[in-house]
């Protein structure tokens, strides 16, 4: 398949998900593609095996030497201080990522999604909802399907989850609803600051205009304070206020108000996912289902339909009376936090893994206020005792490893328990990525409840 990246030298940086969605794509283009990662080295898996027999030079454990790339396609894990993005900056070479690539190809009207915690969530949602109300949607992004491995197919929306990361590398990128979610610290190791991960964020919108949609949570000061600077036409959603116009909660149900007219959806208390966040998401998804069109009668079929996603409060199992609850996406603070409010039962807590730059004192508090018994594990597990001791709470264990951890929470776990996964931190120091967590944390489980 011929294409505008026919003949071009392309670099793709980071050998993950992305970057090889991205290669099998311009290879096919007829793109001459070089696929690097510094972190990877010989042997290769048979994925890359194969990509480097459809023509793609692999350059592992190292950077090409020679420079002589086109246009660089860095994926979204890779830092933009790597040595051959930084280049490329410095030259002037396009560098864009895996969702610029894709986007500038797909015809399909998109609703992107990001915000700190219940992009994937709320990315699932609408794009269940677009599904019931008859739209061929494709659900896409950060949530685990590359958006470039899509670009062939004909779809009639698109729900695209995406990442501060992902949104720092786009040029033309232009989304017909844009939805922010919330922010708070996360990412500070790779953004500095609060403000600079909120500029990451803000970028989901640049290239809109009047005619698109910008979907802001009225509660979150930082983000309501972005209708100054969208050109897209905003709308709000609160769970805290009724809104002169907007998405909101009264009365324990959900309202829309539109131009005067109100129209009521059904109660907060028939969404079957618990905590108030998943209200929040609910909102969230309902003002850019709403302003793309869905009818108020599908808006009601896909919120009380919605299960949720896996690894996000996902209910695994319940053995003699304690409930195995799968939260490895809750990968920072607030994140876990949010998942503690969302149980009224005794919580044995999971918790630890790498730390993103984020502070644990107020998940200490949190966790003094909601938590019977915490079990530590991970690279960052005496950062977070640290905390804990510090709001006079030592109600924690520490474990060698993650399978230590789950059997240390199976033995002091009691009957009326839950015993939840919601690390604080990220994967990586024992992981490829939250998934492969979640999906142990759910093995040990199980194999647990078989005796």
């Amino acid at each position: 398949m011929l294409g505008k990246y026919t003949n071009k030298k392309i670099l793709v940086v980071g050998a993950g998900k992305s970057g090889r969605a991205a290669a099998w794509f311009l290879i096919k283009q007829g793109a001459k593609v070089v696929l690097t990662d510094k972190k990877m080295s010989i042997p290769v898996d048979e994925e890359l095996k194969r990509l480097a027999e459809e023509g793609v030079e692999l350059v592992l454990g190292g950077y090409p030497l020679v420079k002589d790339w086109e246009i660089l396609v860095a994926s979204p894990g890779v830092p933009l201080t790597e040595e051959p993005i930084a280049y490329s900056y410095k030259e002037g070479i396009p560098v864009i990522g895996e969702i610029e690539l894709a986007a500038s190809l797909i015809k399909a009207p998109i609703i992107a999604v990001t915000g700190t915690n219940g992009k994937t969530t709320t990315t699932a949602w609408i794009g269940e909802i677009l599904k019931t109300a008859g739209f061929k949607t494709l659900i896409a992004g950060n949530i685990g399907y590359p958006l470039i491995d899509a670009v062939s197919d004909n779809w009639e929306a698109v729900a695209l989850e995406v990442s501060s990361f992902q949104l720092e590398t786009i040029k033309d990128f232009k989304p017909k609803v844009a939805v922010l979610l919330n922010l708070t610290p996360d990412h500070l190791d790779r953004h500095k600051t609060i403000e600079g991960y909120l500029e990451a964020k803000s970028r989901i919108f640049i290239n809109q205009d009047p005619s698109d949609i910008t979907v802001l949570n009225y509660d979150d000061p930082l983000i309501r304070e972005l209708n100054e600077k969208t050109p897209g036409r905003v709308v709000y959603f609160s769970r805290e206020k009724e809104l002169r116009d907007g998405v909101f909660v009264k009365e324990g149900k959900i309202i829309i108000k539109n131009s005067g007219e109100e129209y009521q959806l059904l109660e907060v208390k028939d969404l079957l996912l618990p905590g108030p966040h998943n209200i929040e998401n609910a909102l969230a998804a309902v003002a850019a289902c709403w302003s793309f069109g869905v009818s108020a009668n599908n808006l009601i079929k896909g919120l009380s339909t919605f299960k949720g996603v896996v690894h996000r409060l996902e209910k695994v199992t319940e053995i003699n009376g304690v409930l195995y609850v799968n939260d490895s996406k809750g990968t920072n603070p607030d994140s876990t936090i949010k998942a503690l409010n969302s149980f009224e039962r005794p919580i044995v807590l999971i918790a630890g893994g790498r730390n993103k730059g984020n502070n644990f004192t107020e998940l200490a508090q949190e966790i003094k206020k909601k938590v019977r018994l915490v079990i530590l594990v991970g690279e960052c597990r005496e950062e977070i005792k640290q905390a804990l001791d510090n709001v006079g709470y030592n109600q924690y264990i520490l474990a060698t490893d993650f399978e230590d951890a789950v059997q240390k929470a199976r033995d002091n776990a009691k009957p009326g328990d839950v015993v939840l996964l919601s690390p604080a931190a990220a994967s990586w120091d024992m992981f490829k990525n939250y998934e492969e967590r979640g999906e142990l944390f759910k093995q040990l489980v199980l194999k647990m409840a078989e005796g």
